[in-house]
């Protein structure tokens, strides 16, 4: 369609453009097919998002450009180095989880389980990759920090991935890398990245202080929580159908959140392992109103507490704010 309308289209200098969603998974497949065609510029979105299943994602048309240079022998410009650290950021400030088998940026992508593949890349990486994880990014994520690490070595890890912060940014996220050492015996540049959400954090209205929580197969979930309010303590008791629904109930009664819903809750592990961080993501809605907030702990119940707190947070500044109702 594309090569008709560029022969009978007699327009000079002008860019033929191609916008593909990806209701058969062939977005990036069309796009490319277009580029074949003679298109110049392809409407895509980082991370595939958008309406339906998506739009053409910017990281898969981009580095099959990059790998295939010899067939295309087109050029996009892009900084490929940047598009893990891009791919991270859309994901924190949408709350839209990337799946762990997606093309370039998901989790897997340079995973090697099986033992005739993993025989393979020692050898030669090019025997199972066609790019190399520093191609877009990726470094070697096990770093030797531990509790006796100072914030020196912490700043400078930081620094090599990119993270620029201010002296008392720092001292924040120094203070949670501690913590997150107390508990966990390796940490990933993926665990520091999710800190450095957390130290550049302002004031909120509610923050957690304490948390228990029981449940099991004889008794239902029951949750004894404390949060301050603009620093008066709160507490509040709750039953639910699971850990996570007490715990969100017991946080309902204490803020008192009006034609609120909780559209969406995900959670997934940032790293490997049983002392991993459980990532939590929440979206919640008000009055056609969406925010999402998300809470990294090794405790996911704790995790999820923080998350639906940060998001009601942001709610609230959101409410008093004189921004059109529609979603972030």
């Amino acid at each position: 369609m594309l090569a008709f309308l560029i022969r009978k289209v007699k327009a000079k200098n002008a860019v033929f453009s191609v916008h593909c969603h990806n209701d058969l998974g062939l977005a990036v497949a069309n796009s490319l097919a277009a580029i074949e065609a003679g298109a110049r510029q392809v409407e895509c979105t980082i991370n595939g998002i958008g309406e339906r299943a998506g739009n053409c994602s910017l990281e898969e048309v981009v580095m099959a450009l990059k790998v295939r240079k010899n067939l295309f022998k087109l050029d996009t410009g892009v900084n490929t180095r940047e598009i893990t650290r891009s791919s991270r950021l859309v994901s924190t400030i949408t709350g839209m989880v990337v799946q762990p088998n997606k093309a370039i940026v998901g989790a897997n992508a340079f995973a090697h389980e099986s033992g005739i593949h993993q025989d393979g890349v020692f050898k030669n990486r090019q025997t199972y990759e066609i790019m190399e994880p520093s191609d877009i990014g990726l470094t070697e994520n096990v770093i030797k920090l531990g509790r006796r690490s100072g914030r020196h070595a912490l700043k400078k890890r930081l620094e090599f991935l990119g993270v620029s912060l201010s002296e008392k940014e720092l001292d924040k996220s120094y203070e949670a890398f501690s913590e997150l050492a107390d508990r966990k015996k390796d940490i990933y540049d993926d665990d520091l990245l999710t800190l450095i959400d957390g130290g550049k954090k302002g004031k909120d209205d509610y923050v957690l202080k304490s948390l228990q929580v029981s449940s099991g197969t004889e008794v239902p979930a029951s949750c004894a929580i404390e949060i301050s309010f603009k620093g008066k303590p709160k507490s509040a008791l709750a039953q639910g159908t699971g850990p996570v629904d007490a715990i969100y109930k017991a946080i309902d009664s204490l803020t008192k959140k009006k034609d609120t819903t909780l559209v969406s809750y995900s959670i997934q592990a940032i790293t490997g392992g049983t002392d991993a961080q459980g990532d939590v993501t929440v979206i919640l809605e008000h009055k056609g109103r969406r925010v999402s907030a998300r809470a990294a702990h090794t405790d996911v119940l704790v995790a999820s507490a923080e998350a639906y707190l940060s998001a009601i947070n942001r709610m609230n500044s959101l409410k008093n704010s004189k921004l059109p109702p529609k979603g972030i």
